[in-house]
């Protein structure tokens, strides 16, 4: 019972301070993704942010989303540096950097990630013009019917 007294009590801080974050230097679409994965977080058997800092976890959180939707890349908007964010949560790079390391492999995440890309690398994945069909990756363009229903009697007839 303490236990899922003071993860409520983290996350709800732990939001908070992304919330600031987000609102200051990012927009509202990384804001609900770091909240998403704040909820993600805390339903772990082991809420990993019981233990350390929470400043390096919210650091760490956002420089795990900012890692997989290029925040580090002046060609992207909105940018962001490493350097900012620790700077913000007065937190080591070094330490951020393994924190986010550990949250990314923990949760599986990688770029195009279905659950925590922002709404402009959904738009941008260059996967979501291919489809699978027969065993081949193809080009969704190639194919010439108007629904599901007609694809799906087009893949019985092969």
């Amino acid at each position: 019972m303490k236990d899922k007294v003071a993860i409520e009590e983290k996350s709800k801080k732990l939001a908070e301070m992304t919330d600031s974050f987000c609102d200051e230097k990012l927009d509202d679409d990384y804001k609900q993704l770091c909240q998403k994965l704040i909820i993600k977080m805390k339903r772990k058997r082991n809420a990993p942010f019981l233990t350390g800092k929470l400043e390096i976890w919210a650091a760490a959180i956002i420089y795990a989303l900012g890692r997989i939707n290029f925040l580090f890349d002046k060609s992207f908007e909105p940018y962001v540096s490493g350097d900012d964010i620790c700077d913000y949560f007065g937190t080591s790079r070094s330490t951020t950097s393994q924190k986010a390391r550990l949250i990314l492999d923990t949760f599986k995440m990688t770029y195009y990630d279905d659950d925590f890309s922002t709404t402009r690398m959904r738009e941008r994945n260059p996967f979501s013009k291919f489809a699978m069909m027969s065993g081949f990756i193809v080009p969704i363009d190639a194919f010439m019917y108007e629904d599901d229903e007609q694809i799906e009697e087009g893949r019985k007839k092969r």
